[in-house]
């Protein structure tokens, strides 16, 4: 039976300087192979401009002539094409300013010894993969240069606020350590026998580590690794320049460095004025219009910048702003609609005149058969939005900050909402430690603010509570849902999504869209971390 796919004729020669660098000769498919990300991301781009296959195009603009023979030795081809690769963005994005070329990289870039905030600014942007070191299992009682993990900003550790700063982060991590070892054997003689001990054990460690995170303060440091396009390096690195956290500012030159150094021809724009400079002054001149504007709006007596004494439940709070009253029907119009040739809103209409049984059964066709959380349906979903207002502890926060589909803006880390104790914490007798922590930091975020606002958010600590509004799809929340109620999420994150299919049920009154969540963990877990540690060892 004759191939459907054309097969490009290649000489002996050209198999063998082709065969280094490319998966296989013969497919449609496959894959570019020890080329570096720049010569990698350059054959693309010719790619869309040229009428010839990859592989002719490697072979005749990249392998051939003075660029790289097959001779070379392995370390050397990531040198591949090189001299070409640079003349040809030098053109495309300096001289043309196609972005897309910059898309077609990718660089994998460790971040270590990042305060909180300033991950939280790393992980802004959506078009990059995060993975940041973990306060749920990860214990900060180790000492590094004789100090806990937490950032020492040079401008705060050369002011007259030095001492006041580190007695406080040091009474945090102090009261941590304390309370490590007390929590977990309360928990170990109250909690129910498993039928796992080791497992149980282990699951125990975690959830005293998931309670005490509250007391780690924002200035604690870890280490995020991201994997990103140039262009999405591009700008974090503006993103950092403009950033009001001088932390931010300073890091965001480590970056440009190693960029520069690895990737110079994907990042001629980035220092120069005309370029990144002007993108980093826009940045901070409409943040610094913005920051007026809320001046003006509190000063006027229409705004309060800083909240009254409210009740706040410890657990937080979630509200449903908005929605889509119609949403589920624009869900089942949007997925029909790849399969009909009429207009939208006629679609819209016809779904909206069916009988509900019949709405159900098209609901259910939209959806699919699931088999498991990952079996996410279409893009129809994302036809109808849901807008939160939220506020929660700093730590939770962190963890529903990195789903980059949804739309998350949050307001200045500060106490004055603040702080909820976790009833374990308070049955385990412990609860006048850290109290006693937490007021000595908040005693001198109250000194500090004044003259260094952006440090002073250091002292705060990951159990104040932040206001933050999220806006999310259909689609985006069946994820964010299904996988933050897992039995092994943190519970205060779990409690919050739990609220949140809860609202977009009695609120938004769309059942359909929450029956979807089948996956959603409805029930309390005493113990999340349990069942994920049976059968692991030791």
């Amino acid at each position: 039976m004759p191939s459907a796919y054309h097969l490009e004729t290649l000489d002996d020669g050209d198999r063998a300087q082709l065969e280094p660098w490319v998966s296989n000769l013969d497919s449609p498919v496959f894959a570019l192979n020890g080329l570096s990300q720049v010569t990698a991301a350059a054959l693309f781009a010719r790619y869309s401009r040229s009428p010839k296959s990859l592989r002719r195009l490697l072979l005749d603009e990249f392998l051939k002539g003075d660029a790289v023979v097959p001779e070379l030795a392995a370390p050397a081809r990531d040198d591949a094409g090189r001299a070409r690769a640079g003349r040809l963005f030098g053109r495309v994005i300096a001289e043309y300013g196609d972005d897309s070329v910059a898309q077609l990289g990718g660089i994998h870039l460790a971040c270590e010894q990042v305060s909180q905030p300033l991950a939280k600014a790393i992980e802004w942007g959506r078009l990059a993969a995060y993975l940041e070191q973990s306060t749920r299992y990860i214990p900060y009682t180790d000492l590094r240069d004789g100090h806990y993990r937490y950032h020492r900003d040079p401008e705060l550790m050369g002011s007259a606020h030095a001492a006041t700063y580190l007695a406080a982060m040091d009474g945090l991590f102090d009261a941590y350590v304390e309370m490590l070892p007390l929590l977990r054997a309360h928990l170990a003689q109250t909690l129910p026998e498993e039928a796992d001990a080791k497992a149980r054990d282990r699951a125990i460690r975690a959830l005293s580590l998931d309670l005490l995170r509250g007391l780690l303060p924002a200035g604690t440091v870890s280490n995020l690794g991201v994997y990103a396009s140039p262009q999405a390096l591009e700008q974090l690195v503006m993103r950092l320049r403009a950033h009001p956290l001088p932390e931010a500012r300073a890091y965001a030159e480590l970056i440009d460095r190693e960029l520069q150094a690895t990737i110079p021809e994907m990042v001629t724009r980035l220092d120069r004025p005309d370029r990144g400079g002007v993108w980093v002054e826009y940045l901070r001149e409409t943040a610094l219009a913005l920051e007026a504007e809320g001046e003006r709006l509190t000063g006027a007596g229409g705004l309060q910048k800083d909240l009254p004494d409210v009740e706040i439940p410890s657990a937080g709070s979630v509200a449903l702003l908005r929605w889509d009253p119609d949403g589920e029907e624009r869900i089942m119009a949007a997925a029909l609609l790849p399969h009909t040739s009429a207009g939208l809103e006629e679609v819209v209409a016809a779904v909206h005149a069916l009988p509900e049984a019949e709405r159900d059964r098209l609901f259910a066709a939209a959806l699919g058969v699931r088999g498991n959380r990952r079996h996410r349906p279409g893009r129809g979903f994302e036809h109808t939005d849901y807008t939160f207002e939220l506020v929660s502890d700093f730590g939770a926060f962190r963890d529903l900050q990195r789903h980059r589909m949804l739309t998350i803006q949050w307001q200045e880390l500060t106490p004055a909402l603040g702080y909820a104790i976790p009833p374990e914490v308070v049955a385990a007798g412990l609860e006048g430690r850290w109290r006693e922590a937490v007021e000595r930091a908040e005693a001198a975020w109250v000194e500090i603010r004044p003259e260094l606002p952006e440090q002073a958010q250091y002292l705060v600590t990951l159990a104040h509570r932040v206001r933050y509004v999220i806006k999310l799809n259909a689609r985006e929340a069946l994820h964010l849902i299904e996988l933050r109620t897992s039995p092994q999420g943190h519970p205060s994150y779990r409690r919050i999504c739990q609220e949140m299919l809860q609202q977009i049920d009695a609120v938004a009154g769309h059942h359909r869209v929450v029956r979807a969540m089948s996956f959603a963990g409805r029930e309390d877990v005493h113990l999340p971390r349990y069942a994920a540690e049976v059968g692991r060892g030791d």
